[in-house]
């Protein structure tokens, strides 16, 4: 229960610190410059909070109590939802807004870059963390030298089928959310996400999200570096590539109707980050 308190303080202070950057750059930056500082800020959060996490389900051995698990990955999103402003924290999630015409393709690489910067430095962040040895987890983890292993529960065609039917269903999930309530939105997200979590992370971690997988996968060893592209990139790209073309292309060619996917989706986030 001690090494749970102390995860749960290592995730407060990463929250903290990632919403600290956010307010003082949002002061002391012009909004152009600040939605990259944002992505950044955003996306360290998500890959500290998520090593962390990972980190307590494994070392911990959480998986005789799935409701810890559950409840904790529920909680967390909420927070990161709340907390992230509109930032994407997801490569895919922002070649959709260049898809879209939200952003340009300039502004998509520079994005993505910070992302990735950002998830660079949340693996410091944690090996900085660990090697306090503040829990036993901690110090379990710092004999291994902050390694971990093979995060793919199944085959390689297995894991980045999961990871490509979660990217599907979050997405059309996601071009549907303007029916909802806008205060249930935050919620509905994040119990989608604990339910892939519960149905697909024994086979691929359910990571949904490059940048992440880049982040908390990528270290492991049991594969090579392709192979975890394979799984954790063309996966999800694949399944949101999937959805965005069956909802805006063929369901519309095939009732006769203009594609109104991108125009709901674009005109959803325009309104959002208003």
């Amino acid at each position: 229960m001690i090494d749970l308190w102390i995860s749960l303080s290592v995730l407060v202070a990463a929250v903290l610190l990632s919403e600290a950057t956010r307010r003082i750059t949002s002061r002391l930056f012009a909004r152009a410059s600040w939605l990259y500082l944002l992505e950044a800020a955003s996306t360290f959060q998500l890959c500290c909070c998520s090593q962390e996490l990972k980190l307590l389900a494994e070392k911990a051995n959480l998986k005789p109590q799935p409701l810890i698990a559950l409840t904790l990955t529920y909680t967390i999103t909420v927070v990161h939802l709340t907390t992230f402003r509109g930032a994407a924290c997801n490569p895919v999630g922002v070649l959709d807004r260049v898809y879209r015409g939200i952003i340009s393709g300039r502004a998509a690489v520079v994005l993505i870059a910070c992302q990735f910067s950002a998830a660079l430095a949340s693996q410091f962040f944690a090996a900085s963390v660990w090697s306090l040895g503040l829990s036993d987890v901690h110090v379990r983890q710092q004999k291994f030298g902050t390694r971990c292993f093979d995060p793919v529960g199944g085959t390689l065609l297995e894991a980045a089928a999961a990871e490509l039917v979660g990217a599907f269903i979050m997405q059309a999930v996601v071009l549907n959310l303007h029916k909802v309530d806008a205060k249930l939105r935050v919620f509905c997200i994040a119990t989608l996400i604990t339910t892939l979590s519960y149905a697909v992370g024994s086979i691929s971690g359910s990571v949904l999200n490059p940048v992440l997988a880049f982040a908390i996968q990528f270290p492991c060893s049991g594969h090579t570096y392709l192979e975890y592209c394979f799984v954790y990139w063309l996966g999800p790209a694949s399944g949101v590539a999937s959805c965005v073309l069956l909802v805006d292309k063929i369901l519309p060619f095939l009732s006769g109707k203009s594609s109104v996917g991108q125009d709901v989706a674009t005109a959803a986030h325009k309104s959002k980050m208003q």
